[in-house]
């Protein structure tokens, strides 16, 4: 069952690889807009399902402390990364956005029967190296005048461990009310297009189909795959693991002509898989039961 719950969540990986490409090809639509309508059509599944099996209604009925949690964590995390994007460098404020999988090996130590070991720490570290490794390739330069921008950042990844760590102990949760996560998410970047931004219409019909594979993919079925992932399989090699979607990502940007192909791609694939396969180890080489 843990190896079957990892390999779901690491489908979400997979797919949020894809978040970088679809986004390049869906146009000038204003972030909020954007993830109104890409949480939308990532609902739509959810909903459609719902419909053939109305019982499975029953499963929206949680506590309060689910849904503030599902919400907060999808909502919570775009809303910072998109305000940390706007006050500050793009590099800088992925960058530390991207503390998050370290921020879940290490945090995972907190939860009910697990234990953090010392190849959980050094393969997360792998992982950032190599993550540094490819974000970093037009140099650093963290300047104190976006502060509230590197701050939003820090939060942001802050928000999607606590998430990931939270629904963890959430377990028992059908993955069905990530359903109800998307829709809200979607209601609620809305509200924040509608007082924020302006709004920015498609201007072809690939750039719409970009917009459908984010909802349908990385914006859609990744939160699914992710919840069953964290709740069923090992977090901590999925949190070491998810250090692989920066290098994925800048891999298919390259092999579609929005990047360019270097050695640092080389390097951070070494650092981010050879830190995957060590914080893999203990399932890499466990025996099997008699």
């Amino acid at each position: 069952m843990k190896f079957k719950g990892s390999l779901i969540g690491f489908t979400a990986i997979l797919m949020w690889s894809l978040l970088a490409l679809f986004t390049a090809a869906s146009g000038t639509m204003p972030p909020f807009q954007l993830s109104a309508i890409t949480f939308a059509i990532g609902s739509l599944p959810g909903i459609l399902l719902l419909v053939a099996q109305p019982s499975r209604l029953s499963q929206f009925r949680q506590r309060p402390a689910v849904w503030l949690t599902g919400i907060g964590g999808l909502f919570g995390y775009h809303f910072l990364y998109f305000t940390a994007l706007r006050n500050a460098p793009a590099v800088e404020a992925g960058l530390i956005a991207y503390l998050w999988p370290l921020f879940i090996v290490v945090g995972s130590a907190l939860l009910p029967g697990e234990r953090l070991r010392w190849h959980h720490v050094i393969g997360a570290l792998a992982g950032l190296a190599g993550t540094v490794t490819i974000v970093s390739r037009t140099g650093l330069s963290f300047d104190g005048a976006y502060l509230v921008g590197y701050g939003a950042a820090f939060l942001c990844a802050f928000t999607w461990s606590g998430y990931s760590l939270m629904t963890r102990r959430f377990e028992a949760v059908s993955t069905d009310v990530v359903t109800g996560f998307c829709l809200a998410t979607s209601v609620l970047s809305l509200i924040c297009h509608l007082l924020l931004e302006t709004t920015v219409w498609p201007a072809s019909g690939s750039q719409w189909l970009a917009i459908v594979g984010l909802g349908l993919l990385p914006v859609g079925a990744a939160f699914y795959a992710w919840d069953y992932g964290v709740k069923n399989g090992d977090i901590q090699i999925l949190g070491a693991a998810s250090y692989a979607a920066p290098l994925l990502s800048t891999l298919i940007l390259t092999v579609f002509g929005f990047a360019e192909p270097s050695w640092r791609i080389a390097v951070a694939c070494i650092l981010i898989t050879g830190g995957a396969a060590l914080a893999a180890k203990d399932m890499i080489l466990r025996k099997p039961k008699a």
